[in-house]
């Protein structure tokens, strides 16, 4: 499994988002500059971190980007699932029928990679961008 780099630049987004002042707003612009992140892409990741509610937008000439919420309640698995979906290790613990041995029961190979998975979620909740940004010296 690995992240795309849509997720690795949201990740840096919303870091960056952490670290401002509470309800500070910023441009895509500088959001762009000061992570480095290609201004073709800022759209498309702030439209997504928008639908899943992570980040505010704001219109007119100062307009820009805010967090929607604390940063403490943004965990990276909300990142991820909001940039790519989610959290799936395997086809099979999202859709059953997918199995080509038509198992009724769950194999132990499906039991152990549901339990990694369960592991995975919990661990990528228990991180926070105020933590991170806290420990940050990219802002």
């Amino acid at each position: 499994m690995q992240l795309n780099q849509a997720t690795d630049y949201a990740f840096r987004i919303v870091l960056y988002l952490a670290g401002l002042q509470a309800g500070e707003v910023i441009s895509g612009v500088t959001i762009a500059e000061s992570q480095n992140i290609p201004r073709r892409f800022i759209q498309k990741i702030m439209r997504s971190l928008m639908t899943a509610g992570l980040v505010k937008s704001y219109r007119g000439v100062e307009g820009g980007f805010s967090l929607a919420k604390p940063a403490a309640e943004i965990s990276l698995l909300d990142i991820i699932v909001g940039m790519e979906g989610p959290l799936g290790i395997h086809r099979c613990l999202a859709e059953r029928n997918v199995c080509t041995r038509s198992c009724e029961r769950e194999c132990p190979v499906h039991q152990a990679l549901a339990a990694v998975q369960e592991r995975l979620a919990a661990d990528l909740s228990s991180i926070d961008f105020a933590a991170l940004a806290a420990n940050s010296k990219l802002n």
